[in-house]
């Protein structure tokens, strides 16, 4: 018999560590997205892929060169939510871990879905499978409703919060591989800092960073 998922909730002393050790440790963890009015079912979302972004130490980092009124969050408390809106359609869900006053932040790249299913593929029309409704950063976003509202939500607020973390089932050693960050360009794409849970479906493919043209 498979046991069920811990449903404690992560509290803040998971995310008060270095950004290379809580990002796999994120794998097999289960996102809660409650809906504050109670209009629907609460999302959750199993873990399945992240990346690692270190500040001051990753040229890849929106903190890279210190703090702007976008990337503020990054620089703590642990444990909130980073929200940023990119190419002007798309937000990202990232996780701030690290000492208060170091930015440091983990990207969700991609998840699997267990439960608000029905919710979620009225969200992601587009999706051929149910394993396609969060893979990759911009569709994980997408199924869970997160935008910049929610850029600064405390996740270690627990049921006030309407993002949370639990306990989950956390993957062994062996289960996680580890390669380049999808899309990082640079100094930044060296680094093999993306995690992924081996042979899981959701998990979005590698791309390499693809120079965009500019506008003439």
């Amino acid at each position: 018999m498979i046991a069920a998922p811990d449903r404690t909730p992560l509290v803040r002393d998971f995310f008060d560590r270095p950004v290379l050790e809580v990002a796999p440790d994120l794998l097999g963890r289960v996102l809660v997205r409650t809906d504050p009015d109670g209009s629907a079912d609460p999302i959750e979302l199993r873990i399945t892929e992240v990346e690692a972004y270190d500040g001051p130490n990753d040229p890849g980092s929106h903190a890279f060169r210190g703090p702007t009124a976008r990337n503020a969050v990054m620089f703590g408390p642990p444990g909130y939510v980073y929200v940023y809106f990119t190419y002007g359609m798309w937000h990202c869900m990232n996780l701030v871990c690290g000492p208060e006053g170091r930015a440091s932040a983990v990207l969700l790249r991609a998840g699997e879905i267990t439960e608000g299913l029905e919710v979620v593929r009225k969200r992601r029309l587009s999706a051929r499978h149910d394993r396609e409704l969060a893979k990759g950063p911009a569709r994980l976003a997408t199924a869970l409703a997160v935008d910049r509202s929610l850029d600064g939500t405390d996740a270690c607020a627990s049921q006030s919060s309407p993002l949370s973390l639990l306990h989950g089932t956390p993957v062994t050693s062996d289960q996680v591989l580890s390669g380049p960050r999808t899309g990082v360009s640079g100094d930044g794409g060296v680094h093999p800092w993306r995690f992924w849970i081996s042979n899981d479906p959701t998990v979005s493919p590698y791309r390499a960073h693809t120079p965009r043209r500019r506008r003439t």
